[in-house]
């Protein structure tokens, strides 16, 4: 009898549950088009109202979160006794959400409310700032982040290190501990290879890249890759910002936006391959999940890895310029005229230290991001404050690039992600490039004429067989779960230095 009584309330705990999560889901879905409405589409004069508006939502949805009833539910159903009868989907619904309420539950709604209205306005501020080089514009907006950030930090909790709390929410389970020798390892290497190449008097050129290519003409050719590459044009767009960003409205409603400049077409070029790799891992999300916390990637650092992956181990091969390479030509003949296919290749891949993140190449790029870690975690440790922050930022590029920027534009303020509060978010990106070359390798393995495929513009067998592995499962599975499914071993730095090493010693003749 007593069974009975506990499965009828675990049934009324889950009934309610997925009405919440589906509610939860609505919202963030308008915000999600909100979102890219301000950063596409939105006349300026009215960005600061919306702002507030976009704020008031996300402070409804964080209610919904942390609100009692959820509380509530969630301790029905991750007791032990009702825990274990949950299907696999509830149990990773239910897991969800109570990472999230069990750390943001101790957050006022009107210190929540405060910090979302302040990241939404802090956008035009960075806009504005970067367009003028004028980091004091925007450095009162960074400094109240900061604050939140750490006050946030306190609150979510952590064992060792107060940065630790703030890459759970892009990374789960990933702490400094873990991720410091990963970096090491791939720093080490990184800048023993950059120093190899520099030496061996053998360099590339990409002058190819510095002469006048029509945007109208670029934004053609781009939407003429996407669907060849995997993007479904019926379910998602390609728009022009300033930052180069994936947005997901649904699963059948996938926005792309990249940034177009006349006289660097790689910029475009590659930043919309990146931000594809981001919107086909999202269609490809089982529709099961659709209108569900689950309906999403298992993390920050996996979904960069699916656009890493696109972006640089298929778009700057051989063989996917083999293929496309013609095509270009077509758009752009005079510019292309005396360039050959091998020629075009070795200077897609040129390494050069460059001040601006997202137009690095792939040997660098990781340089770029550490240097944003090691900041990140020393302005959330208190070790440095945010009107330092030009001054840190220059020094820390001599010190790995050997470069320093002379504007803040090409420096501190070249990235949007301070402004919306992702701090934590950048250790993303080279996760996302060490994710990528362990499933290159296991790709491989399975489809050991992986490249034939691509010379020959064949892109539905690797596509599939991401949507089979890594896709469909949304964040059905943890990162470190998933990443061991479809490999069978946890992140491992290896692969990524052995790929690089593999590569740029056939590019550059080392």
């Amino acid at each position: 009898m007593q069974h009975k009584v506990v499965d009828q309330t675990v049934k009324a705990a889950l009934e309610k549950f997925n009405a919440l999560d589906e509610k939860i889901t609505h919202f963030s879905s308008i915000l999600g088009l909100t979102d890219w409405d301000s950063k596409v589409m939105a006349p300026k004069k009215g960005r600061s109202v919306f702002a507030k508006a976009t704020g008031t939502l996300k402070t409804e949805v964080f209610k919904l979160q942390v609100s009692e009833e959820m509380g509530s539910l969630l301790a029905v159903l991750t007791s032990s006794e009702n825990s274990s009868i949950l299907d696999e989907i509830t149990k990773a619904k239910v897991r969800e959400y109570n990472e999230f309420y069990q750390k943001s539950k101790s957050i006022p709604a009107e210190l929540y409310q405060e910090y979302a209205v302040l990241t939404a306005q802090a956008n035009d501020a960075w806009v504005e700032a970067r367009e003028n080089n004028e980091f004091a514009k925007f450095l009162p907006y960074l400094e109240k982040i900061v604050d939140y950030k750490r006050k946030f930090a306190e609150i979510y909790g952590y064992e060792e290190h107060p940065y630790d709390a703030l890459l759970e929410e892009f990374e789960p389970g990933l702490t400094v501990k873990r991720l410091d020798p990963l970096f090491a390892k791939l720093r080490q290497s990184s800048v023993n290879l950059l120093e190899r190449i520099q030496k061996s008097g053998n360099l590339t050129s990409d002058e190819v890249f510095e002469q006048s290519y029509d945007i109208e003409l670029q934004k053609e050719f781009n939407r003429f890759i996407l669907p060849i590459i995997g993007f479904d044009m019926e379910a998602g767009r390609l728009d022009v910002t300033v930052h180069p960003f994936a947005q997901t409205v649904n699963i059948g409603d996938v926005r792309l936006t990249t940034r177009y400049l006349e006289n660097n077409v790689r910029s475009a070029l590659f930043g919309t391959i990146h931000e594809a790799g981001h919107g086909i891992y999202e269609q490809h999300v089982n529709p099961a999940y659709e209108e569900s916390v689950l309906q999403s990637g298992a993390s920050f650092g996996i979904h960069e890895s699916q656009s890493r992956f696109l972006e640089n181990m298929v778009g700057r091969s051989k063989e996917f310029w083999h293929y496309f390479y013609p095509h270009l030509v077509t758009y752009f003949p005079e510019q292309l005229k005396n360039v050959s296919v091998d020629e075009f290749y070795r200077a897609v891949n040129t390494v050069k230290p460059s001040f601006i993140r997202v137009e690095a190449d792939e040997l660098t790029y990781n340089l770029h991001i550490m240097l944003r870690y090691e900041i990140e975690k020393a302005l959330i440790g208190g070790e440095i404050e945010a009107k330092e922050l030009p001054e840190v930022w220059n020094q820390k590029m001599q010190d790995y690039l050997g470069i320093t920027p002379s504007t803040d534009s090409e420096g501190v303020l070249q990235d949007v992600h301070w402004s919306f509060g992702g701090i934590g978010y950048f250790p993303s990106y080279s996760l996302g490039n060490l994710y990528a070359a362990q499933i290159l390798r296991k790709i491989q393995k399975e489809i050991p004429d992986f490249y034939a495929h691509i010379e020959n513009g064949r892109f539905g067998l690797i596509q599939e067989w991401l949507r089979e592995n890594i896709h469909q499962y949304g964040k059905l599975y943890t990162p470190n779960e998933l990443i061991v499914k479809v490999t069978g071993e946890e992140l491992n730095a290896d692969y990524l230095v052995e790929y690089l090493e593999k590569k740029y010693s056939e590019v550059y003749g080392l």
